[in-house]
């Protein structure tokens, strides 16, 4: 499936099952992509994550259902998947400005959340750098820990400073921030992926406590540079990736689960990770279609 079919597929999905306990890993299996490339594929052309729009699309229908029906407050809770009408009435009035009582008993206005329908609009040619790079397997040691997709924004970030201030940085020094996905979705139950700050692996050194060594198989991996300070310039990069290069990609698809970016020696740049000439790459490993 191409890369617009599957996220325009992946919202008929949602909204044929918009009452049901669905969610990100079930959308993403449906369309057969890796969550991982898929959530943030999502989140980067939609402008939401997968959970936000589930909840704006059942907050728009309840008002709907609200105003233009007698289904009790009770009802809608449970339709739209809150467990009492407390819940269901505070993510209400969040959404809509009022509870839905007054809703219901002064006609008030609310608001709409129209369900997307992805365009892909064409652009003046553009220029992306990458390289097609076949790697035979290679071996890590790096520290890891588990992330939902959701909060991984944020927490990614929190977990590399705990490192750094932990003192940790003295044996891994952070060549590589590697996700990887292992049997993840709604057939396992598993809704975490694992995420490693690691550097290459040096047998002749003992390893430390903690930390563990872990070897990345062999792909062909799809190889972005990335030239300029961070996050910006990683940033910059992925949205590319997934608005421009992905939609138009005609030889190759995502391959597997793992996601890997290499960071260059901060200490080769006169401000670090900040300077506006400091190198990174994005790995994304590729199979011909």
């Amino acid at each position: 499936m191409e890369w617009a079919e599957a996220i325009s597929e992946a919202v008929k999905y949602i909204e044929s099952h918009i009452t049901e306990n669905i969610t990100m890993y079930e959308v993403a299996d449906h369309v057969n992509i890796s969550p991982f490339y898929f959530h943030k594929g999502f989140s980067i052309l939609c402008g939401y994550s997968i959970a936000e729009y589930v909840r704006n699309r059942r907050m728009a229908l309840a008002g709907e259902e609200l105003l233009t029906s007698d289904i009790s407050i009770m009802e809608l809770a449970m339709k739209y998947g809150y467990d009492s009408p407390d819940s269901f009435t505070k993510a209400f009035s969040r959404f809509h400005g009022s509870t839905p009582f007054a809703v219901r008993r002064d006609k008030s206005m609310i608001k709409t959340f129209a369900p997307l329908k992805l365009t892909i609009s064409l652009k003046g040619g553009y220029i992306m750098d990458y390289r097609i790079v076949k790697k035979e397997t290679f071996t890590i040691l790096g520290i890891s820990r588990d992330f939902s997709y959701e909060n991984a924004k944020l927490e990614i970030p929190l977990f590399w400073e705990e490192h750094y201030s932990s003192g940790k940085g003295k044996y891994v020094c952070g060549m590589f921030g590697i996700n990887i996905e292992s049997n993840i979705g709604p057939k396992t139950g598993k809704e975490k992926f694992e995420y490693l700050i690691a550097d290459a692996y040096n047998p002749s050194v003992d390893i430390p406590d903690g930390f563990e060594v872990k070897t990345i198989p062999a792909f062909t991996w799809a190889v972005f540079p990335c030239k300029g300070a961070l996050p910006h310039s990683l940033q910059d990069v992925n949205t590319k990736i997934y608005s421009e290069w992905l939609p138009s990609l005609q030889d190759y698809e995502c391959a597997a689960g793992y996601c890997v970016e290499m960071y260059d020696d901060s200490s080769k740049y006169p401000n670090g990770t900040k300077d506006e000439n400091y190198y990174s790459e994005i790995w994304i490993p590729v199979r011909k279609k």
